[in-house]
């Protein structure tokens, strides 16, 4: 049941949902009760150090991850050494896992932007939601890896994937 993790979804051109206009979404979760991804391509507004608990922490960009939980942060990394507890998801991507070694390893330094993304949000579907957009054209399908992940600008890989 789980075909879809690891995938990307790049939302196709008649998508109207304007949460996921040009989106293109990590699956990191995908079995019978749904499924959960995030937006990579999508900056949040404000960086980690400008929220209120983390101000005294280094500036480090968040991503809008998706319109669901909105109150709390959600991550991938590919630092299995460095962050404990985290789920793989494929190859050497992780998500979640403890997050304070995550925001000491950031203001130390040994984690940077090509190593982690750290989202506000996440997307979620219930059984088959997913599927059935993807059966009506809303998303298209595509292998990932680190480096579209972890890219400042994934769209720069679209036309490879598709």
């Amino acid at each position: 049941m789980n075909h879809l993790l690891g995938k990307i979804l790049v939302s196709s051109p008649t998508m109207d949902d304007e949460n996921f206009k040009n989106a293109i979404i990590f699956i990191v979760e995908h079995n019978e009760k749904g499924a959960i991804g995030f937006i990579i391509n999508k900056l949040f507004k404000r960086s980690l150090n400008e929220l209120s608990e983390f101000s005294s922490s280094r500036s480090f960009p968040l991503y809008v991850g998706g319109p669901v939980d909105k109150e709390h942060l959600f991550f991938i990394h590919c630092k299995n050494s460095l962050i404990d507890n985290g789920s793989l998801i494929m190859d050497n991507i992780y998500f979640g896992g403890n997050f304070n070694q995550v925001i000491a390893e950031i203001n130390n330094k040994n984690l940077s932007t090509m190593d982690i993304k750290i989202f506000i949000g996440y997307c979620g579907w219930n059984t088959n939601e997913l599927e059935e957009e993807i059966a009506e054209g809303s998303w298209i399908v595509a292998e990932s890896n680190n480096e579209i992940i972890f890219s400042k600008n994934p769209e720069l890989f679209l036309s490879d994937l598709l």
